[in-house]
């Protein structure tokens, strides 16, 4: 995959729209993590650099789209009017309305329009709409070397639906399209693949590390190659396991998922965590990896707890001798050796999900030897998915890691060899 960057493109004077990924965390109006804000600011600061008038686009959790033309409740919200005497309707409705409008308040952008200040020293402008008088207004404005912020723009149902009207009014503010936001690259949205039918578009420099890093990883990697996967479901990483089985030397399988896989032989899980109906397709996935030379690896032993409690009652059992009463919550120490081993001579490492339940710290063990054991293994090593991304960052790996993707979903079907919308519509070199 060989997309066109900015930097492949002549953005000098011209009126560039980057979509970017500011869902940053927020509690009490405060962004409590900005590194979503900082991963962006490459691209910002190169276009800033280059004289190019800035419009900055986002979305931020899932709002109530009441900046929407039409704009009305939803449709559970509708079946619960209509549920009430029609006296009562009219109240309800305003209730409703009212709720979603506070709910908008605390999704606005401008916490991130601040923020970005705070690191490009005042030289962003925060629009109070998308497409309405506000945003032109400022969009107009815009001299070299400057930036706007719009709002939301999940404030506009058009958004998640692709509208091509609201695609094309975000196209007519710019001559080039900067896709940066890998988080919603699986999306087709307006934002990220209806624009892309009205003006010129490239990769910005995040989406462009994404591409060169996983691409080059699946396309061509450097063998032994090892792919590490955790996470609860068996069903949430199918593609992923499939698409793997064909390119890689060991598969390591981790996490709630594992505990299928275990019983879907025979193996006794007490009462783990264990998709049944995925029986079959675990044994499949296992036959083709024999079939394919792929070794893969499942725990050998867990650490186990009576309830899913940090300071629950717990101990140690070899895989698939879990007793009734009992949960595997961790992989356990016979596991951390045999995966670490099967780590440390790898030339290229995937990781994705974690080992157990590493929000409790009494079952993060084998998600923090996992992460160690990525971190010493000198391969060219790219994580993906909130726990393990947070278990590299918490221990001080990062710098050792050649690669931490930003996208959860996206890198997943990334993974699992699908086109992604967001990535597929840019230009190629």
């Amino acid at each position: 995959m060989n997309k066109k960057s900015v930097k492949d493109v002549d953005v000098k004077g011209k009126r560039v729209f980057v979509r970017c990924d500011f869902n940053v965390p927020m509690q009490d109006g405060v962004i409590t993590s900005d590194k979503r804000i900082t991963g962006a600011l490459p691209t910002i600061e190169y276009l800033l650099g280059q004289g190019a008038k800035v419009i900055l686009c986002s979305h931020m959790g899932k709002p109530h789209n009441i900046f929407t033309p039409g704009y009305g409740l939803t449709k559970k919200e509708k079946k619960k009017v209509a549920a009430l005497p029609e006296a009562e309707q009219a109240a309800a409705t305003e209730a409703f309305m009212a709720k979603a409008a506070g709910d908008q308040k605390k999704l606005t952008l401008k916490p991130v329009a601040d923020r970005l200040n705070e690191y490009l020293g005042g030289k962003v402008t925060f629009a109070t709409d998308i497409i309405g008088e506000d945003a032109k207004a400022k969009v107009a404005a815009l001299k070299e070397g400057e930036a706007v912020l719009l709002e939301n723009v999940r404030f506009d149902a058009r958004e998640e639906k692709n509208g091509e009207d609201f695609a094309k009014a975000l196209a007519s503010y710019a001559d080039i399209f900067v896709n940066d936001a890998f988080g919603t690259a699986h999306r087709a949205h307006a934002s990220t693949e209806g624009i892309t039918h009205f003006i010129p578009a490239v990769c910005g420099l995040l989406i462009d590390k994404e591409i060169t890093f996983m691409g080059g990883a699946l396309e061509n990697p450097q063998h032994p190659f090892v792919a590490i996967l955790g996470g609860a479901k068996v069903s949430d990483k199918i593609g992923v396991i499939t698409n793997l089985i064909d390119k890689v030397d060991t598969i390591i399988i981790g996490g709630g998922m594992a505990y299928t896989f275990i019983a879907a032989q025979g193996g006794h899980i007490g009462h783990s965590l264990c998709e049944e109906d995925k029986f079959e397709l675990a044994l499949s996935l296992l036959a083709k990896a024999k079939e394919k030379g792929v070794k893969f690896l499942l725990p050998l032993d867990n650490k186990c707890a009576r309830e899913y409690d940090n300071d629950s009652e717990s101990c140690y059992c070899s895989a698939g001798e879990i007793p009734e009463g009992f949960m595997g919550l961790d992989i356990g120490p016979e596991t951390i050796k045999c995966f670490t081993e099967a780590i440390k001579g790898a030339k290229t490492v995937i990781w994705n999900g974690p080992m157990g339940v590493s929000e409790f710290s009494n079952y993060a063990a084998g998600t923090r030897a996992v992460a160690q054991a990525v971190a010493d293994s000198g391969a060219l090593s790219i994580v993906g998915g909130g726990d393990s991304t947070a278990a590299i960052e918490a221990l001080g790996f990062a710098d050792k890691i050649s690669h931490i993707s930003t996208g959860g979903g996206a890198s997943l079907e990334f993974l699992e060899g699908k086109v992604l919308p967001g990535i597929a519509a840019l230009q190629d070199k």
